[in-house]
């Protein structure tokens, strides 16, 4: 078994995005022990060929620590709000395991099957970009898209971003915007607080155009999922920052978080990256510390809030550019690439949303290598492109 942080630092070294200092420690790591180097000959492997999951030679893999500085990739020093791996020679959709959750499926599958050519009808999907629309205080609406400039009052907006700048009001001047961003869409927004947050697909956040000095600054996640980065209160006079959903507040002083709250779903996650946060329903609070993420099933009355340790990386990797899957169903993996994609995915059979995955891929890959890379494992017989559907067979 391998550390959280040791998988991180492979994965950022298959995909070419290494700092030096990330890479001595993977160096280290790598002469503690002969295992070390076995795992990740091993972990490695998978990236090149996913087939070899269940037979893989570790020597044939042409694997060298003496030329790993040469995987070292220089972090450019420019404005950017997204960060998006780029993979040189290796296929990143890395199968670690795969694992049944009922025992019928195992009985109705088995381990390798007959599988089939894709089909491709119509493939006119793509991969998700910038793409929001902003509703103003009067009601009208921005399409924000490139090319295309926005300045009002104290907002200014492109194609890639939503900015504004720190202005007062009183409690009678408190106005709201709305950020929406649709399928196959991610934003960045920059409040009048300096509070940052990053939008994912299928998500909506609602924000006063400007807050009330010495005031609590309460936004509300109408839906979907949001990474903020929040302004400490020593700024704004001690004044609280809170998220709001449709059944919980997180409220913080200066922090990183990520909620997840998609519409339909029967969880709502919120995690931890930095500082801590009050979480709190109508029915129970919890305090989150750094790594922490709570639960809270809407589907239930009276619901208590569940606090679990996670891999704080993972779940917010879909900012950075990255999909990270772990122990994750093929269904659940479907909903992620459905809302970044745009696009509807069925399953003629219902027991393979059960099959489980761990894997790793780029966001602006296209979507038929990772259904590719999906079909190799051998666990599905072929799949269908038509138009904005997808059919898993």
């Amino acid at each position: 078994m391998i550390n959280n942080d040791i998988e991180n630092l492979i994965i950022r070294y298959c995909s070419n995005q290494i700092s030096s200092d990330e890479l001595n420690i993977l160096n280290n790591w790598l002469n503690e022990s002969e295992n070390n180097k076995l795992v990740f000959k091993h972990y490695v492997s998978v990236n090149y060929n996913i087939e070899q999951y269940q037979t893989v030679n570790l020597s044939n893999l042409d694997v060298t620590w003496s030329g790993i500085e040469s995987k070292i990739k220089k972090e450019k020093r420019k404005p950017a709000y997204w960060k998006y791996a780029v993979a040189a020679s290796i296929v990143l959709f890395i199968s670690l395991s795969i694992a049944y959750v009922k025992t019928q499926v195992h009985e109705q599958l088995p381990n390798q099957i007959t599988t089939n050519p894709p089909v491709i009808i119509d493939n006119t999907i793509e991969a998700g970009t910038n793409r929001a629309v902003l509703t103003l205080e009067d009601g009208s609406s921005v399409i924000l898209e490139d090319g295309k400039d926005f300045v009002s009052n104290n907002l200014s907006a492109n194609g890639e971003h939503v900015l504004y700048s720190n202005s007062k009001v009183s409690k009678e001047e408190v106005k709201y915007n709305f950020l929406t961003v649709p399928r196959g869409g991610q934003f960045f927004i920059k409040l009048p607080d300096g509070t940052k947050a990053w939008l994912n697909s299928e998500s909506q956040l609602k924000y006063p155009i400007a807050f009330v000095e010495g005031e609590p600054r309460k936004v509300e996640l109408v839906y979907g999922e949001a990474y903020f980065e929040v302004s400490s209160s020593t700024e704004h006079h001690g004044a609280r920052f809170i998220v709001g959903t449709h059944a919980q507040e997180v409220e913080v002083l200066g922090t990183k978080f990520n909620i997840e709250a998609y519409k339909g779903e029967t969880n709502i996650y919120t995690t931890l990256a930095e500082g801590r946060v009050s979480v709190s329903n109508m029915f129970d609070n919890t305090i989150l510390k750094e790594g922490e993420q709570s639960k809270i099933n809407v589907k239930i009355q009276n619901s208590i809030i569940e606090v679990a340790s996670v891999d704080v990386e993972k779940v917010i990797s879909w900012k950075n550019g990255i999909f990270s899957f772990r122990n994750e169903t093929l269904g659940e993996i479907a909903k992620v690439l459905s809302r970044w994609y745009d696009v509807d995915i069925v399953f003629l059979n219902h027991d393979l949303e059960d099959i489980r995955f761990n894997g790793v891929s780029r966001k602006n890959q296209n979507i038929e290598e990772i259904l590719l890379n999906i079909k190799h494992t051998k666990f599905i017989n072929s799949y269908e492109i038509n138009g904005k559907t997808i059919i898993i067979k």
